[in-house]
């Protein structure tokens, strides 16, 4: 359950210099062939990253571990995918994935076997945010993710969202 309080307001400034910074350490470890952005709340970092980056291949992949987009909304029992196809053939391909935030870190995992599974021979996953009160996996968040941009407790709401 996240923490208590009041939602964290993520401005548009701050997003964008976290990526930049984000993207440094991407281009360190190599520039990758395809930025995919994890559907919703994914995809605008995704582009921007793909801009940092200078890629110009950027896909698309919804899914899904919320039943809603309100604020602490439950969790469906495991993430679900809508259009695994969008990923298209990543055969041989360097993949960086990027999503929004990491609550339990459950959908970034699956959607990294997706992407292995559609071919790619290297996958890197990035998140603006971590919600550290909502991570439930064995592994600490700096490592089962390649790159976080950075951790908070509670609730955040980006530029794009209703709040």
């Amino acid at each position: 359950m996240a923490a208590e309080g009041p939602p964290i307001l993520l401005p548009w400034q701050e997003l964008v210099a976290k990526i930049h910074d984000t993207a440094v350490n991407v281009s360190r470890d190599g520039v990758p062939d395809v930025v995919i952005g994890i559907l919703r709340g994914g995809m605008i970092p995704a582009t921007v990253f793909a801009h940092a980056l200078a890629v110009r291949t950027v896909r698309a992949v919804e899914v899904v571990h919320t039943v809603s987009d309100n604020m602490n909304a439950a969790k469906t029992p495991a993430p679900q995918v809508s259009n695994v196809a969008s990923l298209g053939d990543l055969s041989g391909l360097d993949v960086l994935i990027v999503d929004d935030i990491a609550g339990t870190g459950d959908t970034m995992a699956y959607t990294a076997q997706l992407v292995a599974a559609a071919g790619a021979t290297r996958v890197r996953t990035a998140v603006c945010i971590v919600n550290a009160a909502n991570w439930r996996r064995p592994q600490p968040p700096e490592h089962a993710l390649t790159y976080i941009g950075a951790t908070v407790e509670g609730w955040v709401i980006f530029p794009w969202e209703n709040h």
